[in-house]
């Protein structure tokens, strides 16, 4: 364990820019993580709050392959890192990335020729290498966590090819304790082939460096290449409703039992399962061993997998304090929702159009109204017929972050609604599977009114701001300024009229306001 690697709390503004959105002129920033048994590169449309990745590429390079017994990185391992670098290096510069960091982690920290490779990457690819410590490692990828989802608070677990690193997630902040292990996929794939008691050994060691503070935390988030693809599995033989790793949640009994399920089966067994491919399966059973007892010893009461993780953690780290303070779901919704729509400052109006629909409203329910009214222009190139189905779907699998799959699931009901669909359409039966009735009512209400406001102003902002929605025990009244005039076509009648059967109230009128302003 180490000194105190705590980041100072953030506000998180929940309002829609359309100047913010529109800085999708931003360079793009690169960043290639070398770890112990991957390098990646990873092209961002942006160094902002929320990047997309223009770019994903791993070469399997093993660098940890071997370490704990000779304290060297192999030949081998050594030559393809360089090579892998410059190659990345050139698909960077050739897409415009005008910033491009590299980190390394556990293999080269420890190899007694790490930094003859940190050498040999700069004087041949033109790249410096950041060497981070075991701390820097925890602290960036519980920062990933902190990055990726709404006010986290839990146990953060990242485990690569080389190490395991524990920290604290406390919302907005990295706690003061964290602890590396060197438990990563391929040590632990040694000390499996050696003929020891794994269990045994990754049990002592979790017993004896694991500050106590960490046990029985409400969540463990887990973070790392294996423990995805464990989820991947995981998602496809429980036929999961939202087909996303990041925020995907099972109890821990449950996951438990599947790492169970994985030690028991041979790598060519596990890669048929859908989301394994051959190269993850020989390290799927070490990954499966050291959840199941991490899972064990710290008894959290359910698991969330991340796919954030420390390259987002470091991009975080590298944010103004003003902008880490954005909520993540909320940016990238209206950085894809806001330039594309027709009048992008409508969103912004219909944020405080709905401002006072529902009598009781929770930071985290504001956050999910704000995001659909950002997302709620999505759609207007389709096809009528299809739009609701089509947005739907794309909420439940576009890669936001900074949201849970009942989010999704509640976003997606919400923008269905919004385009006039059906709750019992096919399509959405997986995600209503995670919704309560409440909820469930809820979205419907919101994306309904979302309707009603596009048909009645045409989307125009105008209009909307000289115009009140009111629902009451047993009315619905939708109250119009007179510059506007009362609309008395059928097709917003009709649209009031869905409006009211999801607020479950007989009455829905249309008025004229006595005064504007």
């Amino acid at each position: 364990m180490g000194a105190s690697i705590d980041t100072p709390p953030v506000r998180h503004p929940l309002d829609l820019d359309p100047k913010r959105a529109g800085r999708l002129g931003r360079p793009h920033y690169g960043i290639i993580d070398i770890g112990s048994n991957s390098v990646r590169l990873v092209v961002y449309d942006q160094l902002g709050r929320a990047p997309l990745p223009r770019f994903n590429e791993k070469s399997l390079c093993r660098l940890g392959e071997g370490l704990a017994q000779t304290g060297l990185i192999a030949v081998e391992g050594f030559r393809r890192t360089v090579e892998a670098v410059r190659r990345f290096r050139a698909v960077a510069d050739a897409m415009g990335v005008t910033r491009l960091d590299a980190t390394a982690t556990e293999a080269v920290r420890r190899a007694e020729n790490g930094k003859d490779l940190v050498e040999a990457i700069r004087r041949e690819a033109g790249v410096e290498v950041r060497i981070l410590s075991g701390a820097e490692e925890a602290r960036f990828a519980a920062l990933g966590v902190v990055s990726g989802f709404f006010r986290p608070v839990g146990i953060v677990g990242d485990m690569g090819g080389g190490s395991l690193e524990l920290a604290h997630a406390l919302e907005d902040r990295v706690g003061d304790d964290w602890v590396s292990f060197p438990l990563g996929a391929l040590p632990v794939e040694a000390l499996m082939q050696s003929g020891d008691d794994a269990k045994k050994r990754v049990d002592a060691l979790l017993k004896q460096g694991t500050p106590a503070s960490f046990q029985r935390q409400p969540i463990y988030f887990a973070v790392g290449g294996g423990w995805r693809t464990l989820a991947k599995a995981h998602m496809a033989t429980h036929a999961a409703s939202v087909p996303v790793v990041h925020g995907y949640r099972i109890p821990t009994a449950e996951a438990r039992a599947f790492a169970k399920t994985l030690l028991r089966l041979p790598p060519a067994k596990i890669a048929e399962f859908p989301g394994v491919s051959r190269r993850r399966a020989r390290t799927m059973p070490a990954a499966a061993l050291v959840l199941d007892r991490v899972l064990k010893y710290l008894a959290p009461d359910e698991v969330v997998f991340s796919a954030l993780g420390l390259r987002e953690g470091w991009l975080y780290s590298q944010l103004e304090d003003e902008e880490r303070g954005l909520d993540p779901l909320v940016e990238g919704a209206q950085l894809i929702g806001l330039p594309g729509s027709r009048v992008p400052d409508f969103a912004p109006a219909l944020v405080a159009w709905t401002a006072h629909l529902f009598a009781e409203e929770n930071p985290a329910q504001q956050r999910l109204r704000v995001t659909l009214c950002a997302l709620s222009d999505l759609g207007w190139r389709d096809h009528p017929d299809i739009r609701a189905e089509e947005s739907s779907r794309r909420v439940l699998q576009f890669p936001f972050i900074g949201l849970e799959h009942a989010e999704r699931a509640f976003l997606a009901v919400a923008l269905h609604a919004r385009h006039a669909g059906r709750l019992d359409a096919p399509y959405l039966a997986g995600a209503l599977k995670l919704l309560s009735p409440a909820e469930r009512r809820r979205a419907e209400i919101l994306g309904r009114s979302l309707l009603v406001a596009y048909r009645f102003s045409g989307g125009t902002p105008t209009v909307l701001a000289n115009s009140r929605l009111s629902i009451g025990s047993n009315r619905l009244r939708l109250e119009v300024g007179r510059s506007a005039r009362v609309p008395d076509s059928e097709a917003v009648s009709e649209r009031l009229a869905l409006l009211a059967a999801a607020a479950g109230v007989k009455f829905s009128e249309i008025t004229e306001l006595a005064e504007e302003g």
